[in-house]
């Protein structure tokens, strides 16, 4: 059987977004209950400069340009379901990714790593010290995750969430895109972000274990310096583990990212799955769409 390119997604408000070969689509649910679709090209630097596609560095790329096609579909999936009446313009979408990424460095950077200066009381021993310091970070992590979780909202982002995986997977598993076909599905992904997200913080706990106990000011930049080359390494496992989900010590190492995905992950009804198989649709290529409606249709009869 021919290997399927990787189709990739993300939660949004009242949708879901998709992201193809060629392609990048955005499912609404509208307040009226129609589905609104937006679809653009899937431009990556990457087509320009041929280099960054080599192991490690399309990592990096590939986590900049999701931040920023993020970020794109959120503000549009906002206007369209009624919550903003105003769509972002490029200024306030690169003020937005900068406060997410001071957020980030501020939460999971400088409080972990400041704040082993009480436990620095008791052991000057470097390892531990950046063991704490990276389980400090990883609890943050899991705090801020179940805070979030249990408001209303974001539980319906997760239900999406949900729905984009349980389609992705009818995708791969090459069954038409139909609601009873997805609903049959879980909702936990290996290629999923919070998989991504949790690999990240467990190299990162291993890695900056041997960069021993420097002032903090030189903790914080180190930190911030790798975080590149952890984020470059990261990708790659995620890539391999999404190709080689058969093997054992695969499904180990991305165990603990699937028991996170339970926290960022909830069951859809079916208007949630239609927006995802919406979504999904738009982004595949038209000979592709046609094979998959014909195999529907000869099942149905």
């Amino acid at each position: 059987m021919e290997k399927k390119p990787n189709v990739g997604g993300q939660a949004v408000i009242e949708g879901v977004m998709m992201r193809g070969k060629d392609k990048i689509a955005v499912a609404v649910r509208q307040p009226d209950g129609e589905i609104a679709i937006d679809v653009g090209p899937a431009n990556s630097i990457t087509d320009k400069y041929p280099f960054l596609k080599k192991p490690l560095l399309r990592g990096v790329v590939a986590l900049c340009e999701s931040l920023y096609h993020g970020m794109k579909a959120l503000a549009y999936s906002a206007q369209v379901s009624g919550e903003d009446d105003e769509q972002l313009d490029s200024k306030e979408m690169a003020m937005t990714i900068a406060f997410s990424i001071v957020l980030a460095v501020v939460l999971f950077i400088i409080i972990p790593t400041w704040s082993m200066r009480f436990l620095n009381a008791w052991t000057h021993d470097h390892m531990i010290l950046n063991l704490a310091e990276g389980a400090l970070r990883m609890l943050i992590f899991l705090g801020y995750i179940t805070a979030i979780s249990s408001m209303k909202d974001i539980q319906r982002v997760f239900q999406y969430h949900g729905a984009e995986h349980k389609t992705i997977y009818t995708y791969e598993a090459g069954l038409p895109l139909e609601v009873a076909n997805v609903r049959q599905f879980s909702t936990l992904h290996p290629r999923c972000g919070t998989n991504f997200l949790m690999i990240v913080m467990l190299i990162s706990m291993f890695v900056f274990t041997f960069l021993g106990w420097p002032n903090l000011f030189e903790r914080i930049m180190s930190r911030i310096i790798l975080m590149p080359v952890i984020a470059g390494v990261s990708y790659e496992i995620i890539r391999y583990a999404g190709s080689h989900i058969d093997s054992a010590w695969v499904r180990t190492a991305i165990f603990p990212g699937l028991c996170l995905q339970k926290l960022t992950t909830r069951e859809p009804d079916d208007s949630q799955i239609e927006v995802a198989i919406a979504s999904l649709k738009a982004v595949l290529p038209p000979e592709e769409l046609a094979e998959k409606q014909s195999t529907g249709e000869n099942n149905a009869g």
